[in-house]
């Protein structure tokens, strides 16, 4: 995933073929933003100007504009899944809960918290 980081907000790059631009959607927020530009500079202009549109309807609606989050979630992985990831981690002398959040730290390592 491409992400670009503009202040301590994030946003998903793809490009569209279609419309032939870059698309961003930013992240962490509790409705839906999104903008377009063809480079870094026009992305960035709209990234602002995208999100300062989101902020302003959100608090003329007095909507909480970005999410929370609680460190609790469920997977539904399936019983293999399960029964592997169960023996995982009493291999590594773990809980199951402690051998899943290192996992997932490793995995998103590469992220930088916003």
């Amino acid at each position: 995933m491409n992400v670009m980081t503009l202040g301590n907000m994030k946003a998903k790059i793809v490009f569209d073929q279609d419309a032939e631009l870059f698309r961003g959607e930013i992240l962490g927020l509790t409705g839906s933003a999104d903008f377009y530009g063809k480079t870094v500079a026009e992305l960035k202009r709209e990234f602002k100007k995208s999100l300062k549109v989101y902020l302003d309807e959100c608090a003329l609606r007095t909507i909480a504009p970005y999410k929370s989050y609680s460190g609790k979630f469920v997977a539904w992985v399936g019983p293999d899944i399960h029964e592997m990831i169960s023996i995982a981690a009493a291999d590594e002398n773990q809980t199951l809960n402690a051998w899943v959040k290192d996992t997932l730290t490793q995995a998103v390592s590469s992220y930088e918290r916003t």
